[in-house]
């Protein structure tokens, strides 16, 4: 990422890096300014003053405020009103100056960037730490040696490092942290509901999900329900598989699935930190990790690949279905390996063109989350 980044500096565009909280978007951006070496004026968007500052700033006063500095660093830009027109200006009144700009909400800040913008910023994600830069780290070996661990704490930076901490650094997270940009949105009328909405989704990870279930569950209609999923999509809490339906008469067409960003997050969700031996939810942990795992090699790897699930009225389903250059690859999860015989359904193998089917179990898992 930090290689990425470099290469798009001083080209005439803005830099955006959005992710979750906690996932290392200033400690990264800080370390790259320091190799550089150049003149930088920090700001951070959760300061009232440096918001008072920038509202309504003018090129002039931009100029001012830039002196000799030849990079803007505005952390949490988010939280600035109209950073978008300030971004512009940087862009287009002062080129020699370089602007980048962090956030963990990508509804608050590409609403403020998106029109303005346009044609003028390279935009990058940054996501919890990945398998396999956890690999490049400390070894293949000892990376599944804490498999376990990853599928309990997740891979956030700080929980990766902080031994014996782990489960009050989740919870933290998850709590103090993580809701923080959406408890502030105006759509976000009842917190409550918002978390009772989350914990229904933790408790479905793997299921195909029902707006109109949750609803039933939590006691809200199912478009508020719909719009609460919609906003924990943009703050990095989830993310969604579609169904894949092109040939089948009964296949799922409007199916969706939810997975967490991070095993960890779901897991504080739930209050449930045990270990898996016994635990009726080992399995979905499973599907969780290796998704999220493989949604984060995809996009580190910036892969042009479109992901489903696969499942028909009759219950034939199939996990994860990655397509690439035209080409369809299947992939089912077994958490217990000795569960042998897992067959792929005869009505997807007939109706389309698979490229590949692999089980992928702990035994096999790392071919998944590091190569195509």
């Amino acid at each position: 990422m930090g290689n990425r980044l470099l290469k798009r500096l001083f080209l005439g565009k803005a830099i955006i890096l959005l992710g979750p909280r906690q996932s290392g978007k200033t400690t990264l951006v800080k370390m790259l300014l320091r190799q550089m070496g150049e003149r930088v004026l920090e700001l951070n968007g959760d300061e009232p003053d440096v918001r008072a500052l920038l509202d309504g700033c003018t090129s002039t006063r931009l100029r001012t405020l830039l002196g000799d500095r030849q990079l803007l660093f505005i952390d949490e830009a988010q939280r600035i009103p109209d950073i978008g027109l300030t971004l512009k200006l940087v862009t287009d009144q002062i080129p020699e100056v370089q602007a980048i700009a962090t956030g963990s909400s990508s509804f608050a800040l590409n609403e403020r960037t998106a029109e303005p913008l346009t044609g003028r910023k390279f935009e990058f994600m940054l996501y919890p730490l990945s398998f396999a830069e956890l690999v490049a780290h400390h070894g293949l070996l000892e990376e599944k040696r804490l498999l376990e661990h990853r599928l309990l704490y997740g891979s956030y930076p700080e929980i990766v490092t902080s031994a014996g901490m782990e489960e009050e650094l989740v919870r933290l997270l998850a709590g103090s942290y993580l809701y923080r940009d959406l408890l502030t949105l105006e759509q976000i009328k009842k917190p409550v509901l918002l978390e009772k909405i989350l914990r229904a989704l933790a408790l479905q990870v793997g299921s195909e999900v029902s707006f109109l279930e949750i609803g039933r569950l939590v006691g809200a209609d199912s478009q508020t329900v719909e719009r609460y999923i919609d906003l924990l999509e943009k703050a990095f809490v989830l993310f969604r598989l579609p169904a894949l339906a092109r040939n089948v008469r009964n296949e799922i067409r409007k199916g969706k699935k939810f997975y967490f960003i991070d095993n960890g997050i779901r897991n504080a969700v739930i209050g449930n930190f045990t270990p898996l031996v016994g635990r009726t939810d080992a399995g979905a942990l499973w599907e969780n990790y290796l998704v999220s795992e493989r949604f984060k090699f995809l996009a580190n790897t910036t892969t042009d690949a479109a992901v489903y699930f696969w499942r028909t009225a009759q219950q034939q389903e199939i996990d994860y279905i990655e397509e690439r250059q035209q080409k369809l690859y299947a992939f089912e999860f077994k958490w217990n390996v000795q569960k042998r015989g897992v067959r792929f359904p005869k009505t997807f193998l007939r109706n389309y063109d698979c490229a590949g089917a692999v089980v992928i179990t702990p035994d096999n898992y790392e071919d998944f989350l590091m190569s195509l």
